[in-house]
This record gives C-alpha cells, structure tokens and sequence, in this order.
C-alpha cells in the first residue's frame, strides 16, 4: 500500500495515540494487555484468537456484535428485559 508505514519488533510501551487515523491497520501478535480505548471507533474491525479476560466495556454501542455467532446485543436485551421484570 502506498504511504504505508510499518512497525515490526518495535517495543511502544506506554506509547500515547491521539487524534489518529489508524483506519483498516492491522495488528499482529501484539500486546495490548492493561491498554486503554477512549472514543474508539471499532466499526466493521475483526478479531481473532483474542484473550479478553478482565476486559471491561462502558458505554458501547453493540449493535450487530457477533461472537461464535451469536448476536450479544439480542442476548444481553433479553436478560435485561427479565432484569426489569417485562
């Protein structure tokens, strides 16, 4: 790809990204344990083979989220539908 630019075997801990366009990337055995995503735009992005244990989401818009095919937003409307009592 023209102008693209590429980091191997680079070590960019505690590196700060702001106000980046970092649109169709790809990230590679990286190491993103104890990161944080603030006003992330995560549209259409795929992932694979991903450890999220302990990972908490405030705040996100689910919509169309699959995981092992499963449509989240649908599960979680419905247990919070029972929460609710309706």
């Amino acid at each position: 790809m023209a102008g693209e630019r590429r980091f191997e075997h680079e070590n960019l801990a505690g590196a700060l990204f702001r106000d980046c366009g970092l649109a169709r990337s790809t990230f590679d055995d990286v190491n993103l344990s104890e990161s944080v995503f603030s006003n992330v735009n995560l549209r259409g992005g795929r992932f694979t083979n991903v450890n999220m244990a302990g990972v908490a989401i405030d705040d996100a818009n689910i919509e169309g989220l699959t995981i092992f095919g499963y449509d989240i937003h649908a599960l979680i409307d419905a247990e919070m539908e029972r929460e609710k009592g309706g």
